[in-house]
């Protein structure tokens, strides 16, 4: 059973990223306490715990149905969402000026990998509400938001992302939905959208959809995309949900994992409910601009993805440790015990179970660093940002440079994190043995679960590509490097600390760091060089190598400003047993080009 691992969590978020030193500059107003923290994360793993665990296995056994446009999700899941809003738990980053409680996205992150480690079939639902609000916030009119964003932020209604069609999955520039002007300053939506994460639900009485369509005059590719918000009922002037809009869920899929949240395909405008063909729709933000609102909301679901990633490793560590210390099989070394010896004294176990939390700690490190960065590049409270950072070594005084850092993080976190996910759910089979591959012991619906992530929000190859093409040449190249500069200043210091639990971590992290920052400039030679072909060979190992040296920094980080030796041996094993992997992964971007043109061209063909 997952208990939330509040003290990891807690000192991740306060010591390892550094929320605690932002904290006390002031940056999240007066207001953000140690106490508050404290606080909110215990009740947070009091829910995760007591509330959430228990009906994880509910939803993936008995999943969701559908008949006549209506989805019913798992018992107890409805009346779930009923509690989760009335905690004000749906409200924790939202703006203040709509109801939300407008703290910081690193301690949003805290308690949502609690809920997610909980059941993230169920947290996809208000991920996804959550991503609708930041999109409606920053692009939406005044009368729309005043019509729909209390109601979002509190929970009381749902929001989707409606984004993919059946011919047109990553490549956005294939949409065919169409959006028609009806002279009101409406606009009538037609289309088909697939993989509607909780499109239709039984959760809220109303769901807010943001949909991407095509005006009749609108340019080709996506420089003709718009942005439209179309609700599954028309408000009243009282704000009560009224007339049903023309839209509505054909089917649900039949999926791998995430059994309980409803994956949609949704028909808009078909004639199905209203007076007239056509599903209601008002624009968000400016005509063929509608992927400029949307990667509002998208890039912070992409963060919140790889969150995902680390929730599932978290709970598959725990359930792998669990079944290791009571299963017996055999003799371990130095066992002097009656009979078998529990499994988790046995070497290979241990590297595998030691394997697992220590990328799992690596890459929530990651996520909350992209975090942090996010909330230092601008300042939820409407302090100014020069004036709260006044003496902070002029790093919170220069918001862009925060912007560039969570811009160059994002795509290592999903991705790197979502990778994690599964690879440490897979390990957690291997961990129980045959019993990880029933589904008595719940270990493989981690593993099924974790499988979508790494597709979810731009695939991670797309994150890959993303990072080479778009992030390396921030700030004219800078941005990472000065990154680089700063995980060096963590491996000197655990280089020079003498800590003997700590062992060579710090000569470990300076070599993968060298190897780094040489792969890096490599990579930006090609670039300018307009090599993007070579470039573009090595960007996913790259970018494992990029999250596996972060990852171990921070990792040493948090372990120097621990108390205990846990945290060190944790580093240590990270940097002598899983960095060297940094090595092969710098060969594979330098020089595995040439091979796989040749193979593409020669290999593929079968028969």
């Amino acid at each position: 059973m997952y208990r939330a691992p509040v003290s990891e969590i807690s000192h991740t978020l306060k010591h390892t990223v550094d929320f605690s030193a932002a904290m006390e500059k002031g940056r999240f107003g007066e207001e953000v306490s140690e106490d508050l923290v404290d606080a909110i994360l215990d009740e947070a793993a009091r829910f995760a715990n007591e509330e959430m665990t228990p009906l994880g296995p509910n939803g993936d056994r008995d999943g969701v149905s559908v008949k006549d446009g209506t989805v019913t999700t798992a018992e107890g899941w409805a009346d779930l969402y009923r509690r989760w809003i009335e905690g004000g738990w749906n409200a924790i980053t939202g703006p203040e000026d709509f109801g939300g409680q407008g703290l910081p996205m690193a301690l949003g992150l805290a308690v949502a990998e609690m809920w997610n480690s909980a059941s993230v079939a169920f947290s996809l639902c208000p991920t996804l509400t959550m991503g609708a609000v930041e999109a409606l916030e920053a692009h939406g009119t005044d009368e729309l938001k005043a019509i729909y964003l209390e109601k979002l932020v509190s929970g009381e209604w749902t929001g989707t992302m409606n984004l993919t069609e059946p011919q047109a999955g990553s490549d956005l520039a294939a949409l065919k939905a169409k959006a028609e002007p009806a002279g009101d300053g409406t606009y009538r939506i037609f289309g088909q959208k697939i993989y509607i994460t909780y499109g239709e639900h039984d959760f809220t009485d109303n769901i807010v959809h943001l949909v991407l369509a095509r005006l009749p005059d609108a340019p080709a590719g996506t420089r003709g995309i718009s942005l439209f918000l179309v609700p599954k009922f028309i408000p009243n002037e009282d704000g009560t949900p009224g007339t049903r809009n023309d839209v509505y869920c054909h089917s649900v899929e039949h999926k791998l994992g995430i059994h309980g949240s409803p994956t949609c395909t949704m028909i808009y405008g078909d004639g199905k409910f209203g007076d007239e063909a056509g599903a209601i729709g008002w624009l968000i933000g400016e005509e063929n601009r509608g992927l400029n609102c949307m990667f509002t909301m998208m890039n912070n679901a992409r963060l919140l993805v790889g969150l995902e990633g680390v929730a599932i490793a978290e709970a598959a560590y725990q359930k792998a440790l669990a079944y290791a210390e009571e299963r017996r099989q055999g003799k371990a070394p130095g066992w002097d015990g009656q009979g078998m010896a529990p499994i988790v004294l046995h070497p290979d176990v241990r590297r595998n179970l030691l394997t697992m939390k220590a990328l799992t700690g690596a890459a929530r490190a990651i996520c909350y660093a992209c975090g942090i960065a996010i909330d230092l590049s601008h300042d939820p409270h409407g302090v100014s940002a020069r004036g709260a950072a006044s003496g902070a070594e002029g790093e919170a005084d220069d918001t862009s440079k925060w912007s560039a850092r969570a811009n160059l993080l994002t795509p290592i976190a999903k991705a790197f994190s979502t990778d994690v996910g599964v690879d440490v759910a897979n390990v957690g089979i291997q961990v129980h043995g045959g019993m990880g591959y029933v589904e008595e012991t719940g270990a493989a619906r981690l593993l099924r679960d974790a499988r979508i992530a790494p597709i979810y929000e731009g695939t991670n190859g797309i994150q890959a590509i993303d990072l080479v093409m778009r992030k390396l040449p921030l700030a004219d190249g800078r941005a990472v490097h000065d990154y680089i500069v700063e995980l060096r200043q963590i491996a000197e210091k655990a280089g020079q600390s003498n800590t003997q639990a700590l062992g060579a971590t710090g000569e470990r992290l300076t070599r993968a760091l060298d190897d780094l920052d040489e792969v890096t400039t490599w990579l930006q030679e090609r670039l300018q060089a307009g090599e993007h072909d070579i470039a573009l060979a090595g960007a996913t190992p790259y970018l494992r190598q990029f999250g596996l040296t972060a990852g171990g920094c921070y990792l040493a980080k948090g372990a120097m400003a621990g108390s205990g030796e846990g945290q060190a041996a944790l580093a240590r094993f990270f940097a002598e047993n899983v960095l060297s992997e940094t090595a092969s992964l710098k060969d594979r971007v330098m020089t595995g080009a040439p091979s796989l043109s040749a193979a593409a061209e020669h290999a593929l063909v079968t028969g």
